[in-house]
């Protein structure tokens, strides 16, 4: 491993270090989408009960089902879907249905984003299982979290009830809330809607439980959790000019500590650090030699333009450096990735950026080779015998 410093980074590395937040939760996990920094992180890969939180699967599964359309297995958002009495008999949060309704898919969407109802998830789900069971959805609910990487958590129903087993990571709440946003940008303005009114029923339950929503900060979603066992929750989104936060707490005592620390961590983000330009694609960052070729050397530049996270206060550097397998051999074609730009920043995970051949260098002719070949077998003949063993 070759190792080279990126001087033409240098003299804009220069940056400022920001305090790290002390959160109240017991479980943290907080991640700039923009740049996939993650600024905290909290035992946060730590099973926990997520109660309603976990509905963010459920939805998202829903999602996938109404994108694949009702003839090839999935839903349709005008479609009616039946009330079981399974479904019916969950208490908590609900959107009071039962077994003589039929409601619109659109419908129990909301009632699970706005209202959280228990029973409209248990409506997706004996809708969407293979055996027409929630627990069968659940199943399906845990293959699909491991395909999406959410290593974490498995799923005993489908509105996070509490339940023996039922578990979610903040990491892999805050991958599935990244997910939505960034797959399902057409239903996202609905984590966004502060009221819902479901057939005049109920209309003590009709108002959003995400306390961040109309505060001016940009928060937009998603949903909050509480149970006794799980404390109070929220998986939170806010978006500030071109950056938006991701962020996944648990374990709080009260829904207002819960508030305070949902809008506590959106400030600390998004005035604690800043999104920084450090080179546009096509930039040439560092020289490598080149052996057996027709140029000695070859420029490493940047494959895409290049911005990076970094708190706005303090006061240490940043540090970049270009690392790669050594020595490089011709030919090397323009484009071919080379190596890789290291930078690291204080408090915060490196980065790492490819670093392409910016020309192409041709296999070297016959002197180059005799070269070679001499400057070997020199080498070869300074170094003494070697040992046979």
């Amino acid at each position: 491993m070759i190792r080279l410093l990126a001087a033409s980074l240098a003299l804009i590395l220069t940056t400022l270090s920001a305090a790290a937040f002390e959160t109240r939760a017991s479980a943290a996990f907080v991640i700039d989408q923009t740049t996939g920094t993650v600024l905290l992180n909290k035992n946060a890969d730590e099973p926990l009960p997520p109660a309603s939180m976990s509905k963010l699967m459920t939805l998202y599964m829903a999602f996938e089902a109404i994108e694949r359309g009702k003839q090839n297995g999935g839903l349709d958002l005008v479609e009616r879907l039946p009330v079981s009495s399974h479904a019916m008999s969950y208490g908590g949060s609900t959107m009071f249905l039962d077994t003589t309704d039929r409601v619109q898919v659109e419908d129990l969407l909301r009632g699970i984003i706005v209202l959280s109802g228990n029973d409209a998830c248990a409506v997706i789900a004996e809708a969407l299982s293979p055996d027409g069971t929630e627990y069968g959805f659940a199943r399906l609910m845990t293959q699909r979290g491991q395909q999406m990487g959410m290593t974490n958590s498995t799923f005993t129903n489908s509105n996070g009830w509490p339940q023996a087993g039922h578990r979610m990571s903040m990491r892999d709440l805050a991958l599935l809330a990244n997910r939505i946003i960034s797959d399902y940008p057409q239903y996202y303005p609905m984590f966004a809607e502060r009221e819902f009114t479901f057939d005049g029923r109920a209309p003590q339950n009709r108002m959003n439980r995400n306390p961040l929503l109309g505060l001016g900060i940009g928060a937009d979603g998603l949903k909050t959790g509480h149970t006794q066992e799980a404390g109070y929750g929220l998986v939170g989104s806010a978006k500030q000019g071109d950056r938006r936060i991701i962020f996944a707490i648990t374990g709080l005592s009260t829904a207002a500590a819960r508030a305070q620390e949902s809008e506590a961590i959106v400030n600390w983000a998004f005035r604690q650090f800043t999104q920084r330009a450090l080179g546009e694609a096509g930039k040439e960052i560092a020289q490598a030699p080149v052996a057996m070729g027709a140029a000695s050397t070859v420029g490493l530049e940047l494959a895409e333009d290049l911005e990076i996270l970094a708190p706005v206060m303090g006061g240490k550097d940043l540090t970049a450096e270009v690392i790669y397998e050594g020595p490089l051999h011709a030919p090397i074609t323009k484009g071919d990735q080379l190596a890789e730009l290291v930078i690291t920043r204080d408090e915060l995970p490196e980065v790492r950026v490819p670093l392409v051949a910016a020309s192409s260098v041709e296999p070297g002719g016959f002197m180059v080779k005799v070269t070679a070949a001499a400057m070997y077998l020199f080498a070869r003949l300074n170094a003494g015998p070697q040992d046979a063993s």
